[in-house]
């Protein structure tokens, strides 16, 4: 747990990608098995967790420690595994307990074995340490790395590629000693998973000044969809639906799965689409985590594909291919599949940046998010390679709005109010409209951490209620009608674009400003 403990720490303090690689470097090259292959597991999100329970950890050290000191701390703190892990008084002899033992013990343990089993390894554990173990346990391990990085750091310790690793992950389960041994000189494994997941091809963004260095005639444009990207496969009678992460998501969508009748994988667009109008991302969000949707819920919701590109078809691999001679081959592919499943993303006609600048400020429905580009002579290669796909996406709106709460951070913000819940005007009084916690460089960080300090009215566990005093510039890119949220809309990927400390909250927007939006859009 000691080497565990000490990778979390690493990569929630160290911020750049090549560090965070050479920490998954060094870690998986010293730690021994099964236990590095326990770490992978939780980095990848692929091990089984959340066996305590925050009720349980609460009642453990609620036997240790005075209730009302402990609330006190967790106030402070903001984070209850790190006030846990900080205020817990051990008892016994200290020692490194291994990772293996804890994930091995727990998966055979009963309900009521737990208890007995975290305050042995917390009493013999570090604070560092237990915080580690209360993060895996609970199932909220969070360390700011991707799946990917995580594998990409494990392909650096032999001459494997990433792209094989990944081809063959899916087929691989803890604690991965086959993969390790091939990763280590030993021989390729076998593929023993039906119907896997293929790393998918990812664009990068792209603004309108990086066009001129680009030639039109060398691209291609299709619209770029506000669903989720995914790979529909479909080998030896065994159908599979991922997203581009590679979890399988077929049990929430068996409208789709249940039509895949082919032999090969496609990438493309998940969407809720009722005939040729593709609904609201809101409309796909209900359908998403459903692990066994209802009939009333398939038939007013229906899942369909909007596919981008072939990747293996009746048994050939297409990958290397250019994308010009891919693409008439995925037209042919889906000619005998559901028209009400399946279609394809359309092919833009331009002929120079301005014309389709022009067509990308002027959508056909609210749910596109922009254009995509791609190079005709492009393989669908793994990854983000820079050059053969680009997204260009449209402008983001803004509005002003006013911070109303503020909640400690994770990781290397765990010691700062930098996730911010922000209001516009519904008549006299401020209705919450969306939450951000990103925008802001580390210096205004500081500040904005202070202005908390020095302007809490009230406090609710680890969140504060503020003055409404600061307005904040909100850059988002989309907008939903929501139930859930007493303002009635949800904004889809905000952020702080702009600390307005210069005007009075008095002048932030109204909640009219996002629903003008919604209504302009027919929502």
């Amino acid at each position: 747990m000691k080497a565990f403990a000490d990778l979390l720490e690493r990569l929630a303090f160290t911020p750049g990608r090549n560090a965070k690689l050479a920490l998954l470097e060094a870690f998986f090259r010293a730690v021994p098995d099964p236990d590095r292959g326990y770490a992978l597991a939780a980095l990848t999100g692929g091990l089984e967790t959340g066996q305590a329970k925050p009720a349980l950890l609460r009642a453990l050290v609620g036997e240790r420690v005075d209730p009302e000191l402990f609330q006190m701390s967790y106030h402070y703190v903001g984070d209850l595994a790190e006030t846990i892990a900080l205020i817990w008084p051990a008892r016994g002899q200290p020692r490194d307990v291994p990772l293996t033992e804890v994930v091995e013990t727990l998966s055979d343990a009963g309900k009521t074995e737990v208890p007995g089993l975290m305050a042995r390894w917390l009493d013999a554990l570090s604070p560092s340490e237990r915080f580690a173990l209360i993060k895996l346990v609970t199932g909220s391990l969070r360390v700011g790395i991707s799946a990917r990085l995580a594998l990409t750091g494990l392909a650096r310790i032999g001459t494997v590629p990433l792209e094989d690793i990944e081809e063959l992950w899916s087929g691989f389960t803890p604690p991965y000693a086959p993969l390790f041994d091939w990763l280590e000189g030993g021989p390729r494994p076998e593929v023993t998973a039906r119907a896997p997941f293929r790393p998918v091809m990812l664009s990068t963004p792209v603004t309108e000044t990086d066009l001129p260095s680009l030639n039109p005639s060398d691209y291609a444009a299709e619209w770029k969809w506000d669903g989720i990207r995914v790979q529909a496969v479909s080998e030896g009678g065994l159908a599979r639906l991922y997203t581009r992460t590679g979890e399988d998501i077929s049990d929430s969508f068996p409208d789709i799965v249940e039509r895949m009748r082919f032999d090969g994988a496609l990438d493309g667009e998940l969407l809720v689409r009722r005939g040729t109008e593709v609904a609201p991302f809101s409309d796909l969000q209900k359908r998403l985590g459903r692990k066994s949707p209802s009939k009333a819920m398939l038939a007013s919701h229906p899942a369909a594909l909007r596919l981008y590109d072939v990747m293996v078809w009746q048994c050939e691999d297409l990958r290397p291919l250019p994308w010009a001679e891919r693409r008439p081959r995925l037209e042919a592919a889906i000619a005998g599949l559901a028209e009400d499943r399946f279609d394809v993303s359309e092919r833009l006609p331009f002929d120079d940046w301005h014309a389709l600048a022009a067509l990308r400020a002027d959508p056909p429905a609210a749910v596109i998010e922009g254009v995509m580009l791609k190079r005709l002579d492009s393989a669908y290669t793994a990854g983000r390679p820079r050059g053969p796909w680009f997204k260009w996406k449209r402008d983001p709106k803004v509005v002003d709005a006013v911070i109303l709460y503020a909640q400690r951070g994770h990781g290397k913000r765990s010691g700062f109010y930098s996730d911010f819940t922000f209001g516009l005007w519904d008549g006299d009084t401020l209705v919450p409209v969306g939450k951000a916690y990103s925008g802001f460089t580390d210096e205004e960080l500081n500040k904005l951490d202070r202005f908390v300090r020095n302007n809490t009215i009230d406090r609710f566990g680890p969140v504060r209620s503020l003055k409404a005093k600061l307005v904040v510039e909100v850059a988002f890119e989309g907008l939903n009608r929501s139930t859930r949220h007493k303002s009635g809309v949800a904004m889809r990927f905000p952020r702080i674009s702009r600390i307005r400390w210069d005007k009075p909250a008095e002048e932030a927007d109204r909640l009219t400003a996002l629903t003008d939006i919604l209504d302009e859009a027919g929502q």
